[in-house]
């Protein structure tokens, strides 16, 4: 049999499989030792495809979860290859065997779906995570890595979180893990129409920081980032101020909420650093969010007076108090999800040529 046939034959025979690393079972110090980069993606991509033999691939990276999404034929190869990529990729001695999932089939494709709706969210119901999963998709398919089961795939979950958003409340309230990171100031705080915050990194998660700390009454906003177009570009929409990257830390003697999301390799703010800062300021009280991974602040940090740290991992006692006032949102939203499921799986099992409706039953659930 020729490689072109062989290849064919397994691609029909091929699954849809995915696996990973979620906040669930690892905590921010080990996600962050694996997170991905913008800049790294295309080449992790590439050598994830190949370390895990998949015939389509795409890999998600955000601050909770660092996922991969593939077809192939052999899905035990895949979860084998998984923990030596991540140790081999980011130059890492650690053993993420034990940490990392990995799913097939319906359960596979009820794992995308709740994930695209929001309910497999530290902040059950945001909706940062949709966009970062069509980000993800977009780089996968332009980099040539996806082919008609990821297509379908990732389509098909796009169109079902669009329908638990319509057709439930699910996204009410506080759903960004920023919005809760501003409840948690105002329990420090109380008003915070006297505070001034400051917001470093001009990203998404910055921006709808930035927005929920106006909506609480925080006056205005500085924005800090290395490139300071962008920075402008941001306080222009938040109505605030852009400071220059080599200055932010003379203008946070007079911060009272310091809110971090960058994509730096290293601390943005150090212990070192943050003494010399405190003994300019005082004994006012400091506020500091850490929304990044890796992380832009140093740990140590929280060891200082009047210095309040949390970081992404800290939210969840707030973020579990939203998932009980969404228990019925989230009942909604699995059967809302259950015929989208069915839909992709009878469209997988026609494309194998596999008869019988064994497979295509759903009976979804979060575990």
């Amino acid at each position: 049999m020729s490689s072109r046939m062989e290849a064919r034959m397994a691609t029909m025979s091929a699954q849809v499989i995915c696996g990973g690393l979620t906040f669930e079972k690892t905590p921010v110090e080990l996600r962050e030792k694996v997170a991905f980069n913008d800049s790294q993606l295309p080449e992790a991509l590439g050598r994830m495809r190949e370390m895990l033999g998949l015939h389509e691939a795409v890999l998600v990276s955000t601050c909770n979860r660092v996922e991969y999404f593939g077809a192939t034929a052999r899905p035990e190869v895949a979860a084998a290859a998984w923990p030596d990529f991540l140790r081999r990729f980011h130059q890492v001695p650690d053993d993420f065997s034990l940490l990392s999932f990995q799913l097939g089939g319906t359960s596979c494709v009820e794992h995308l779906f709740s994930v695209a709706s929001g309910l497999k969210s530290m902040v059950v119901g945001e909706t940062e995570v949709l966009g970062q999963l069509k980000e993800a998709y977009d780089l996968a398919r332009v980099n040539g890595q996806t082919g008609k089961w990821l297509n379908r795939l990732f389509q098909s979950s796009f169109a079902a979180a669009k329908s638990v958003r319509s057709g439930t409340g699910i996204t009410r309230g506080s759903v960004s893990v920023g919005s809760v990171a501003v409840e948690l100031a105002e329990k420090i705080f109380g008003d915070l129409h006297a505070c001034h915050a400051m917001v470093i990194g001009a990203g998404d998660t910055s921006e709808r920081t930035a927005r929920s700390l106006l909506s609480r009454g925080v006056p205005s906003i500085l924005v800090a980032n290395r490139t300071y177009d962008r920075a402008q570009a941001l306080a222009a929409q938040l109505g605030g101020e852009a400071v220059h990257w080599e200055g932010w830390e003379d203008h946070a003697i007079d911060v009272d909420i310091m809110i971090s999301s960058t994509s730096a390799p290293h601390y943005v703010l150090t212990s070192e650093k943050l003494e010399g800062l405190l003994k300019r300021r005082g004994r006012r009280p400091l506020f500091l969010i850490d929304l990044a991974v890796p992380r832009d602040f140093e740990p140590s940090i929280n060891l200082f007076d009047d210095v309040y740290l949390y970081d992404i991992d800290d939210l969840q006692s707030i973020a579990q108090a939203h998932l009980c006032e969404r228990q019925l949102e989230i009942v909604r939203s699995v059967e809302i999800l259950k015929p989208h499921v069915a839909r992709y799986m009878e469209w997988a099992q026609r494309q194998a040529g596999v008869t019988g409706a064994d497979d295509a039953r759903t009976g979804l659930t979060l575990a």
